[in-house]
């Protein structure tokens, strides 16, 4: 992380040049890509020669926790399987994390990365064609925004911003930038969700009206406490100020401490706790799986109940989201008991798909509503199989490097459209649970604003009106499930104008 926003403009001027012209070659050279990056280990052996081709040239920021774990090893397992990539660069505001994913990178691979405190020297040095972003939260949205700048394509993890406003500005500036970007929340390379989403398009549960899910976990010792702190975590290896972002406007100076510097996500200026570290997870799933982007409407609620640890966020939490489409999400959890969750589906007119809690499950369920509703007695309660995806952080990987080697930000599983959706909604949650307000989101600018009672009175309106109902994104199914019976009776409906009955009689 850098003091400065500027790179030294000599720097530029030969390191993007040469950069242009071999990211031009990697795209020219895509369809013969595209064939190695679909071979495994044990498929190389008996796959036919091809000549040799350039490499996705890739370097990290902040291989530290899941920086290294996740990113670094899995991306280190794809170079070795022959995928076209190299992991040239390392970047670290803390000696002991720099130094160790550099020296895991050359052991398994054999070629030594530079290795760097600062992201923005990295960029001016390394030759990048590609970062992965792993710092925390109140990073992402600079990192991100400087990356794509540089004509880089991007690894965020989750959450991709801290605010819904950076959202926005990610996003936009990702349009604009022609580059591939995913964002990291891994569930999204599970198949299911592209099924799924088929499925309700095509009216198998009629007019969606609701998506629930969760992230219920314990521990014995409170939430994110189970990252250790440890003797070397100290100013004379971590560069604390670069970490805050003070001279960015991050974050304000503070005495340093390491339980703000391991354990961040405890802490508002840095993380949000359950909301963008778990919520962000099962929300954007439920986006992928209904379609659904940005809500209209959203009030969060919870309070620590239990975790008086010195923390700033709630160990018990609720958001509520509402959508243009007619729809309602919700995402709830308590930190602090885990047996108990919510089961995790998505509701319709015409029935319901059960999932199971977590990322890894075979299949899920659909559960239809009574023939008294659907006039449909065949119906019958069904276990949908989709396979399973054991390392689904692998697979979003590959799905990232697959989309690099076709230079097409299309392919991605998690594009940042959907993650601005999904952090706008946990993020509003998490400021309507510490401001007391409920937020609504324009959907033409996306500006966040205060609620009023304009989103109950345009649904009241419609129903007076005797309007037809807002469909997911995608919908063909025409009126399936979405329009109700007019019981013979309701002709004795309505106001009796000067005395005279509405039905006539």
């Amino acid at each position: 992380m850098s003091d400065t926003n500027q790179l030294p403009s000599e720097s530029l001027s030969s390191n993007s040049s040469s950069t242009a012209s071999r990211r031009h070659f990697i795209k020219s050279s895509a369809t013969t890509v595209g064939a190695v990056a679909a071979v495994t280990v044990a498929d190389t052996q008996d796959a036919p020669a091809v000549a040799p081709i350039d490499k996705i040239r890739i370097g990290f920021i902040g291989p530290g926790g899941r920086g290294f774990g996740a990113h670094v090893k899995r991306l280190t397992k794809l170079q070795l399987e022959g995928e076209p990539i190299e992991l040239v660069a390392v970047c670290d505001v803390y000696s002991e994390h720099r130094d160790r994913a550099a020296s895991y990178i050359e052991k398994q691979t054999g070629k030594a990365p530079s290795k760097h405190e600062d992201y923005l020297e990295m960029f001016a040095k390394a030759n990048l064609d590609a970062v992965v972003i792993g710092t925390p939260d109140h990073w992402h949205a600079k990192q991100t925004i400087d990356a794509l700048g540089e004509g880089l394509h991007v690894y965020c993890e989750k959450p991709m911003t801290k605010t819904a406003e950076e959202a926005v500005e990610v996003m936009r500036t990702w349009q604009k930038s022609g580059k591939v970007m995913q964002v990291g929340v891994q569930s999204t390379s599970l198949p299911v969700w592209n099924q799924v989403n088929n499925m309700l398009t095509s009216g198998k549960l009629g007019k969606v009206l609701m998506y629930q899910t969760e992230f219920f976990r314990n521990s014995a010792q409170g939430q994110w406490r189970y990252y250790k702190l440890e003797p070397a975590m100290n100013p004379r290896n971590i560069n604390w100020k670069k970490w805050l972002g003070v001279d960015e406007g991050l974050a304000e100076y503070e005495d340093f401490d390491r339980a703000k510097y391991r354990q961040w996500r405890r802490f508002w200026p840095y993380g949000s706790g359950m909301f963008t570290d778990l919520f962000v997870h099962r929300t954007t799933t439920m986006l992928k799986a209904t379609g659904l982007r940005f809500p209209g409407r959203v009030v969060g609620a919870g309070g620590i109940y239990l975790e008086y640890d010195g923390r700033d966020v709630p160990d018990v939490a609720t958001v509520v989201a509402d959508f243009p489409e007619g729809v309602q999400g919700l995402v709830t959890a308590t930190m602090a008991c885990q047996e108990t969750p919510i089961r995790q589906l998505i509701r319709g007119h015409f029935g319901s798909f059960v999932f199971g809690n977590g990322e890894q499950f075979e299949g899920f369920d659909y559960i239809p509503e009574r023939p008294q509703v659907t006039r449909n007695s065949k119906l019958k309660e069904e276990h949908i199989s989709v396979g399973q995806v054991k390392d689904t952080t692998y697979h979003h990987f590959k799905n990232w490097v697959t989309a690099m080697v076709a230079d097409d930000p299309a392919l991605v599983n998690n594009d940042p459209l959907l993650g601005a959706a999904a952090i706008t909604t946990v993020i509003l949650g998490a400021r309507s649970y510490r401001e007391g307000k409920a937020f609504f989101i324009d959907e033409g600018s996306l500006a966040v604003k205060d609620a009023d009672a304009s989103w109950a009175d345009r649904w009241e309106q419609r129903s007076h009106s005797r309007g037809k109902p807002n469909h997911i994104a995608g919908w063909n199914a025409g009126d399936q499930g979405s329009i109700l019976e007019e019981p013979e009776y309701m002709k004795l409906a309505g106001p009796w104008v000067d005395g005279k009955d509405p039905s006539g009689s």
